[in-house]
């Protein structure tokens, strides 16, 4: 067999470790806290169904079925100017774009934006589709950390000295994946300051921003930037991107970008490139359900979501030994436990598949640098009382054995 010619970014890319423990869930044995996946209990099939009914009656097929614009459905783009000044960002169409789900926004900007070499700073953990995504571009990673004692100038020297620039920093500020930390607002505004001084855009991931059970809360980042920059949503440099896979229906693969054009209209450049535009029908039905349940669903999902995440916490609480600690997060999906040093939550993984039937995604994945490995991150979203209650009986035994 003849030796594949591949481009030397082929080297960079790896399988994902939480898509491979989504097979997992398949077992009937295994009680899992792995797939950061929203209950499919939840999902609003029957808006889907009308929505597809409608995108396929007489009069919509002839656009449902088509080839249609690469920078999205206009009613459902329209949509979405309604829901980004609901939250603080006052936008027109030409500042949204939709893409096929979250991650392909992420792709698409590390295509603009990252040359081998360049610098693309990230939280310490962060997302792994963002590692993912960024690193086929061949960058280095280097740590996002607003309110730490490096100055700019030093980030920008140690980006120059690995041969690149510094060219954005990613971040998701609301619950983020896999912490669940929320930036607080002084975060965030010292954050827009370091842009301003490094002369880069940030990347707000706003995956998570819907759902919050508790507290008080803070507008995105771009929101509080365009408030700086007199309500001129073209002066900011702030990228936005939403989706509605944590909040409708991730099947349907449907995000968005939102920001000033100049970056709108290079980013629609490769998606024309990419797959000319994001499947019409499907946008049609998001619309659809948007317009129909978008508020009721988010308030039922919060409704479960917030139970399910206390229930893991008091269960926490109650189960685990001495030195483990964990994060108490006010939305989204995901606890993260920081276990007793010496011990590797992958290690760990293996032996809890094999005696206990837990399953949990070791943390050392979302460390750009690979460190981590006294770190798991568990799911909360599909988890209900009695399989938390024995999931973490378990867990906190192989803890506890394995100290």
């Amino acid at each position: 067999m003849l030796q594949p010619r591949l481009a030397s970014r082929a080297n960079r890319m790896r399988a994902s470790e939480i898509r491979e423990l989504l097979k997992l869930l398949a077992r009937p044995d295994i009680i899992s806290f792995a797939g950061g996946i929203p209950d499919e209990s939840l999902f609003p099939a029957e808006a889907a169904k009308e929505g597809y009914v409608k995108a396929l009656d007489e009069q919509s097929r002839g656009t449902s079925l088509q080839y249609s614009l690469s920078d999205g459905y206009v009613p459902l783009r329209q949509w979405i100017v309604d829901y980004m000044a609901s939250i603080g960002v006052d936008c027109d169409l030409e500042n949204v774009m939709i893409t096929s789900g979250s991650q392909q926004a992420l792709d698409f900007i590390a295509k603009l934006y990252l040359s081998p070499n360049d610098t693309a700073l990230v939280t310490w953990p962060t997302y792994l589709g963002a590692l993912q995504a960024f690193n086929a571009y061949e960058p280095r990673f280097d740590r996002l950390d607003p309110m730490g004692n490096r100055s700019a100038a030093e980030i920008a020297k140690d980006a120059e000295d690995a041969g690149g620039s510094v060219k954005f920093a990613y971040l998701s500020a609301d619950f983020g994946n896999p912490t669940g930390q929320t930036y607080s607002r002084e975060m965030r505004e010292r954050l827009i300051e370091m842009a301003d001084e490094l002369d880069i855009p940030i990347i707000e991931d706003g995956a998570y921003q819907a759902l919050r059970y508790d507290g008080e809360a803070i507008p995105p980042i771009l929101a509080i930037e365009q408030q700086q920059r007199g309500g001129d949503i073209e002066a900011c440099r702030t990228v936005y991107c939403g989706s509605f896979s944590k909040t409708l229906a991730p099947g349907l693969r449907i995000g968005w970008v939102c920001g000033a054009r100049q970056i709108l209209e290079r980013l629609i450049i490769i998606k024309q490139a990419g797959d000319l535009h994001t499947s019409t029908i499907n946008q049609m039905v998001i619309d659809h359900i948007a317009r129909t349940v978008f508020d009721e669903q988010v308030e039922k999902i919060g409704s479960v979501y917030s139970a399910r995440r206390d229930k893991l916490l008091t269960e926490l609480e109650k189960n685990m030994p001495e030195g483990v600690s964990w994060t108490e997060p006010e939305g989204g999906m995901f606890v993260w436990v920081t276990l007793p040093k010496g011990l590797d939550g992958a290690a760990l993984l293996e032996k809890s598949i094999e005696t206990e039937k837990v399953a949990f995604v070791p943390g050392q994945a979302f460390f750009a640098d690979g460190s981590g490995a006294n770190t798991i991150r568990l799911s909360f979203s599909c988890a209900g009382d009695e399989m938390i209650e024995e999931g973490m009986a378990r867990l906190g035994r192989l803890i506890a054995n394995a100290i």
